[in-house]
Order: structure tokens, then sequence, then C-alpha cells
């Protein structure tokens, strides 16, 4: 069953102080969760995180309210298979595509804590991502790309409107980054510059030309909106 795709060009995410009652009802299991997953994957690092509530899809714009939370209760959340469906990973996600259409994905690297998966740069939002009690995601993509490729808004053109992907757990907010160099050349640049970290957030880069290149390290909300700009 396909998922819903939403176009909008304006994001209303408004954050505020909300107390998750899975968070506090689950804690001893979420805590054993974290450490088992911990014993595994040492850097991962119970942060905080933003996660949102009462998503509206309104004409052109998509409005939401955030809370903060610990990384450990995401993590146990989502692990678990969403058993809280109040609950929502809204996340900005940077859909970087090459002067010839190709779309350029990232592999995870085996420390972090979607090992394998591939997709777009992308990032659940942080307390870094707050601007005057919103949730900037514009900006969360940016700090992402860059922090995983390497690239900077001064290497690509944003589309203005973002496709967002809702899968009922998440909803991947996704706006195409166009840059001025078909893919493989894209790919060896960002490699280049994966090659220079000492502990790298990908592990390799893929190139998607079209569905006979998904895998089923892809999520279905990545395939999907490729599909879609495909058909449109």
């Amino acid at each position: 069953m396909p998922l819903a795709i939403h176009r909008v060009t304006q994001l209303d995410l408004k954050c505020g102080a909300w107390t998750w009652p899975f968070a506090i009802e689950r804690r001893a299991d979420i805590d054993a969760h974290f450490a088992l997953q911990q014993a595994g994957k040492p850097k991962l690092w119970n942060g905080r995180v933003l996660l949102g509530r009462n998503p509206v899809f309104s004409g052109d714009r998509f409005s939401a309210d955030y809370f903060e939370a610990d990384f450990a209760s995401f993590l146990a959340w989502r692990d678990w298979g969403f058993p809280d469906g109040s609950v929502f990973n809204g996340f900005g996600m940077g859909a970087l595509r090459g002067s010839d259409g190709v779309f350029v994905l990232g592999e995870m690297a085996g420390h972090t804590a979607n090992a394998g998966r591939i997709y777009f740069p992308a990032g659940t939002p942080d307390l870094d991502d707050l601007q005057n009690g919103m949730v900037d995601i514009p900006g969360s993509v940016a700090r992402e790309v860059e922090e995983e490729t390497g690239l900077t808004p001064a290497d690509y053109r944003a589309d203005e409107h973002w496709d967002c992907v809702d899968s009922g757990g998440a909803i991947a907010m996704i706006r195409i980054l166009n840059v001025d160099m078909p893919g493989e050349a894209l790919r060896a640049k960002i490699e280049a510059n994966l090659a220079t970290h000492i502990s790298p957030e990908l592990a390799a880069i893929h190139l998607v030309r079209g569905p006979a290149d998904f895998t089923s390290a892809m999520p279905r909300f990545v395939t999907e909106f490729i599909e879609a700009r495909a058909a449109s």
C-alpha cells in the first residue's frame, strides 16, 4: 500500500513542554534496552531529541507540536514498533540529486543506530535545531548534509517545496538539493570527504537512477519518494 505523500512549502513546527507517558511508564525497560544497544555500539549516546505530535496537513502547510525526549526512549519506541501511535519521528532529509537526475544516498556506518540502512542525509531533530521555540528543519537538513557529506549550502540549490512522506511512526520531510555535477562526480566528491574522517557516519555512497537500483536496505519512504518523483 503506497505511503501518503504531502507536498508543502511551509513548515510550522512548534516545540513546547510535554511529558511523554511512554518514557515514564516504560523507564526500566527503556534503560535496559539502551544498555544492551550501547554494549554493541559504544558510540551511541543518550542525548536529547525532538519528536512530534498532532500532525496536520492543510493546503501548503505542515504543522505539528514537538517535544523533547531522551534518545534511549526514542530508540526503544522505534525498535519496539512505535507502541505509542500518538507520537511520530518528524525529520528532514536532503535528497541530493546530480545534474543528470541521479539521486545520491549514503549507507550508514556500523557504529551508528541505523547501521547498514541506505537513505538521504537526515537526522532526528535535536536541541541544536530549535530557533525561537520552532523546529528548524531546513537548518537541520543543512547541518546533516554537511556532517555526513561535507557539502554546504553553497554546493546545491534547494527546491522550494517539501515532500512529506507519512508512514505513521515517521514523517520524512524531504527536500531535493540540486547539485551542478553528475551523480558519479558527486559520489567521488563525497567519498573524498569521507576519506578525511576518522569515524565517518557513512560507510558507502550509492547512486539511484530508478527502481532497478533499489535495495531492501532503503526505507520505503525513500523508495516511494523516488518513484513518485520519477512519475511526476
